[in-house]
């Protein structure tokens, strides 16, 4: 097993943090507020630590927990701290209205990410597809939680396919970080779902293998 480092203290943090804890990875938690990092350090458990924000992740691989909003200026305060990590990007670029994104029509939220991050560093799209809560509970028997992944660094992304896998969720690779845009809008699917359709957020998008 590995250390993990998160930063952010939100659902998503918590979600992950609690999956690694259990499954046997070391997992370390930053945030802008110590107070927070520390309560989700105590509530994730197993002894899971925090570290100054800012200051160079012990983990290899680092899970970007934070809002899009935030994302951009945490990375480039990190800076060369996160040079030749993996960074997991977690984020959803969604507007308000929840159908359009904030990004440049030209980009989206991955590449912007790896804009913003040291040139040696390996962006990997994951988990945005899931909701915290979802991913908290764990998969149902006989029915696998599937979490999607994007980036152009095999070794990277074979990284973080092995990191999923560990949880008890099954790793689906997209491609390269260019399908990151795709699952960005898989977002904007859920959101849809959820506000005329199915209702309530207790569901995940996933693949059914037929054969």
């Amino acid at each position: 097993m590995s250390t993990i480092s998160i930063i952010g203290t939100g659902g998503m943090a918590a979600a992950i943090g609690g999956l690694a804890a259990r499954a046997g990875h070391t997992v370390e938690v930053m945030s802008r507020d110590a107070v927070k990092a520390r309560a989700l350090a105590e509530q994730i458990g197993a002894g899971a630590t925090t570290r100054t924000f800012g200051a160079a992740a012990a983990g290899d691989i680092v899970i970007l927990a934070v809002p899009y909003s935030a994302v951009l200026d945490v990375v480039k305060q990190y800076g060369e701290e996160l040079a030749g990590k993996v960074l997991v990007d977690i984020t959803n670029p969604v507007a308000s209205d929840h159908t359009s994104f904030v990004t440049p029509g030209d980009s989206f939220g991955a590449q912007e990410i790896t804009k913003a991050a040291p040139a040696d560093a390996k962006v990997v799209k994951a988990f945005n597809t899931q909701f915290s809560h979802v991913l908290s509970a764990g998969p149902v028997p006989g029915r696998p939680l599937d979490v999607f992944i994007a980036g152009d660094d095999e070794h990277a992304k074979a990284r973080v396919s092995a990191f999923i896998g560990s949880l008890g969720l099954r790793p689906m690779d997209t491609g390269p970080l260019s399908m990151a845009r795709t699952l960005e809008h898989a977002c904007l699917l859920s959101l849809g779902l959820l506000t005329h359709s199915v209702k309530h957020t207790n569901f995940s998008i996933g693949v059914s293998l037929l054969g």
